[in-house]
Parts: C-alpha cells; sequence; structure tokens
C-alpha cells in the first residue's frame, strides 16, 4: 500500500501557516528512544492556550479527520462548513484533514482543491479502503495533542465539537464520543437504523461490558499521547475500529466523557448493513476472547492516580487501597462458598484433614487466578507462575491454620458434627483472610513505587513498539 504526499493549504492549520518548528513524529508503532516513553502514560495537563500574538507559530491543537470514499458530492460543503464553524467558534489553531480512502470518483481532485483554496485544510490518500485504516494513518502522523473525526456528511450538529474536545483540552478525559442515545440527544433516523444502533450497543454491554452508551456515532476524539499507546492495540480497519478503540480504552481506566448530540440521519449513506453488522460480531468475538485470555498490554495506558501535583508529591500512602479491599472481599466471598461447596463434596468420600486440602488447594489456585486479575489489575501470562507459586505458599500458611483448627476441634470433642466443623473453618478462614490480603498485597503484587517525577519508569528500556497491521508508516 501507498500514501500519497500530504498536501496542505496555505498554513499547517487554521490560524498558522509553520509547524512550530517542532519537526516530524515518529509514527505509532515506531520505536521512540529509551526514555521517551515510560510504561504507563503521563499525568493529563491542561492544554496551554494560545494568545493571537503566539497562535501563529504554534502547531494546531486539533485535528479534525473526515475520512472519505467516492464523497465528490459532499465532500466540499462539508470541509467550507466545518472550516468556517471552526473559524468562528474554536479559541486554538486547528487543522482539518481529508482522509480518501482509496476514491475511484473525483474526490481527490476535490480535495486537492480544498487544501489549496482553504488555510489549514490538507488531505492524505491511502489506497485501500477502511475508515479505521484512515484514522489510524492521519492520526499517527498528526503533530496535532487533540485528534478527532467525523463523518463527512456532518449529521452531527456542529455545535457539540467543542464540548466534545473541551474535556480532552482541559485535561480531564482521555477521549469523548458523540452520543445519540444519551436522554437529551435529538435524532432523527429510520425505525431500521435505530433498531440496530440499540440491539449493537446492547450486545456491547452484555458480551464486553461496554460503559459507553454510543459506539458507532461517528463523532469522536481522543488526546495525542494515549493514540500513541492505544493504536497499534487496534486491529480492525473498518467500521469495529471505533468499538475496538473504546472497548480497549475503558478496559484500560482510561476515562471517556460522552456529548449528547442533535443527530440527522443521512438517507443517502453508502453503509452496508449486514456486512457491517457481521464484521462487527466477528470483532467483538475477537476483542472478547482477547480480554479473556489477557492478550492485550492494556497496563501501557495506565494512568497515575491523582492528577493534582499535591496528590503525586504524597509518598507511602497506599494507591487503590479501598478498591482492593473491596476486589479482595468480593472474590473471597466467592471463593469461601468454593471451598465449602469443595470441602462438603470431598467430605462424602474422604476425612475431613484430606477433604479439607484438596478443598483449599483447588480453591486457592482460582482465588490467586481472580486477585490477580480482578483486585490487583495484573493481566496479560507475564508472572503468571510466580504468582501462582508464592500464591501457594499463602495457601500452606491457610491450609497451617485450618488444619490445626480442625485438629483441635478433634482433641477437644472426639466426634464433631459435620456443622461444627464448618463453623469452625469459617471461623479459621476469617483469620487467615486477614493474612492472605497483606501477603498478597506487599508480597505476591506489590505495588510499584514512584517517585513524582517517575524516575524509575524514565529509566527503564522504552517497551517493544507493537507493530501496526500492514499499514502505511507515515504520511510524507
Amino acid at each position: 500500500m501507498t500514501t500519497d504526499s500530504l498536501r496542505s493549504g496555505p498554513g499547517a492549520t487554521g490560524r498558522s501557516s509553520r509547524d512550530g518548528g517542532r519537526g516530524a513524529r515518529p509514527p505509532v508503532g515506531e520505536h521512540l528512544p529509551a526514555g521517551r516513553h515510560s510504561p504507563r502514560l503521563p499525568v493529563r495537563e491542561h492544554l496551554p492556550a494560545r494568545d493571537s500574538a503566539t497562535a501563529a507559530a504554534d502547531v494546531p491543537v486539533l485535528d479534525v479527520v473526515i475520512p472519505v470514499y467516492n464523497e465528490e458530492k459532499d465532500l466540499r460543503p462539508c470541509v467550507v462548513r466545518l472550516n468556517g464553524h471552526l473559524a468562528r467558534t474554536f479559541p486554538y489553531p486547528f487543522r482539518i484533514t481529508v482522509a480518501d480512502n482509496a476514491s475511484t470518483d473525483t474526490t481527490p481532485a476535490v480535495a486537492a482543491a480544498l487544501a489549496a483554496e482553504l488555510p489549514g485544510v490538507r488531505y492524505a490518500r491511502l489506497e485501500e479502503k477502511g475508515r479505521g485504516r484512515a484514522l489510524r494513518t492521519v492520526w499517527a502522523a498528526s503533530d496535532a495533542p487533540v485528534l478527532a473525526y467525523m463523518d463527512v456528511d456532518l449529521s452531527t450538529d456542529l455545535n457539540a465539537l467543542l464540548p466534545l474536545v473541551a474535556p480532552l483540552i482541559s485535561g480531564h478525559s482521555d477521549l469523548a464520543i458523540g452520543s445519540r442515545l444519551a436522554r437529551s440527544s435529538r435524532v432523527v433516523r429510520g425505525p431500521k437504523r435505530e433498531f440496530i444502533s440499540r440491539a449493537y450497543n446492547l450486545i456491547l454491554r452484555s458480551s464486553l461490558a461496554a460503559g459507553f452508551s454510543d459506539a458507532q456515532c461517528g463523532f469522536k476524539a481522543i488526546r495525542r499521547e494515549v493514540a500513541e499507546r492505544l493504536l497499534p492495540m487496534v486491529e480492525d480497519s473498518g467500521w469495529f475500529f471505533d468499538t475496538e478503540l473504546l472497548v480497549l480504552a475503558e478496559r484500560a481506566g482510561l476515562r471517556i466523557h460522552e456529548v449528547p448530540v442533535d443527530w440527522i440521519d443521512d438517507p443517502d449513506s453508502t453503509v452496508h448493513l449486514v456486512r457491517t453488522a457481521t464484521e462487527d460480531l466477528k470483532g467483538v468475538w475477537r476483542v472478547g476472547r482477547a480480554l479473556a485470555v489477557g492478550a492485550l498490554p492494556l497496563d501501557r495506558l495506565a494512568r497515575p492516580f491523582g492528577d493534582d501535583p499535591r496528590d503525586r508529591a504524597l509518598t507511602g500512602v497506599p494507591r487503590g487501597l479501598a478498591r482492593q479491599l473491596v476486589g479482595f472481599c468480593f472474590v473471597g466471598a466467592l471463593s469461601t462458598l468454593f471451598y465449602l461447596a469443595l470441602y462438603s463434596l470431598f467430605r462424602l468420600g474422604v476425612g475431613p484433614q484430606i477433604a479439607n486440602g484438596g478443598a483449599l488447594l483447588v480453591s486457592a489456585v482460582a482465588n490467586t487466578a481472580a486477585n490477580r486479575r480482578l483486585t490487583f489489575g495484573v493481566r496479560g501470562r507475564g508472572g503468571a507462575v510466580r504468582h501462582q507459586a508464592q500464591g501457594l505458599v499463602v495457601f500452606a500458611i491457610g491450609l497451617a491454620l485450618t488444619s490445626g483448627s480442625l485438629a483441635a476441634l478433634g482433641a477437644a470433642s472426639g466426634a464433631p458434627s459435620h456443622g461444627t466443623e464448618l463453623a469452625v473453618l469459617i471461623t479459621a478462614n476469617l483469620a487467615a483472610t486477614v493474612l492472605r490480603f497483606l501477603l498478597l498485597r506487599a508480597w505476591v503484587f506489590p505495588e510499584r513505587r514512584t517517585t513524582e517525577r517517575d524516575d524509575v519508569a524514565a529509566a527503564l528500556p522504552a517497551p517493544a513498539a507493537l507493530p501496526v497491521r500492514n499499514e502505511p508508516e507515515d504520511l510524507r
């Protein structure tokens, strides 16, 4: 695949004719020098305000991408309208990028004319179709700190654009999406598309536990440092790109801001609903399987806790203790029920000590795996064997407490009833639970200590970059 040169109008931004001297950025997927990437994302910061005296020398704050395929009719009025709206209402330098997905009509000529005519408009030509491919390529090459996209038909009211990107500029959120399904949204579209949209989002909620309300609205934005880490993890290059991007971001704990929008359906849309729905369902299965086995390095997307400098200056304060306690109690309650059920089952054929040991061993393996993922947020297979080995040491301590309790009970009463055995075991397990949590937190899954400047992370080599799947590496 080839990508044509990036063609710009008489200015790199809506209010600028230079790039600010920052030079070209390496595309997503290339390895940056050691120290440029830390194992997690930096703290979100408010982008500095630009005044009229310095705006001309700045790179754009916002880069709005319009992916198109054979849109010779709608492209010019869309870009002219969007450019005029941003020039009137957006207080930062901006850019509009037309991403042509291998159009076969006169769309490239229209895009080239717009880039030559309007300051801040440029276009990129891709020789393969795919909305996700176009967004990945242009976003990867952009120097703007906030990246957005919208559909060429401008179905979404442009008054929602500033509310969409404002949380990203302020540092409050990592991604922002327009939602046609929010209560205050006003939407005009047919019952067929309404049913498909709501059914699709219901599938996402039930299968991938998605918390966002509208995955497919063509009106989204993302901070650039998030895109640099997140885009290489997204495999899809078509319509499922949006959904995969949002699901991975949400699972990584990134903040997604939703904006209610006014939206009017385009009756001339060329989207093939059946084929798109089929590909989306395949994508749901693929992403769900990858998340289930921990195959994605979502820890690279983690944000430091506390964006306030006063929070970052604190030392020796346990991070996320309340959340870990809730997760541990939830896992512990399920593990206890599982353990008691196994003990009762094993007790039908063997003595109390053997039944206790077998039930505790099986439940301990399950407990360590569940706490690893749910309580302490450790994903992937790295270190899993070591964690289980350490968990078995913790299991041995619990076994000693519970077996000792059973032995003491037998010595005291001779032949205790089954109910008495269970009561003693519950009491012993409660005592072992506190010690188990402390050992898991301090020894099995210790928290990585960082300083205010994250000196330790800066000293580590940059993590290996994930390759973009058969995409153009840059926009020259």
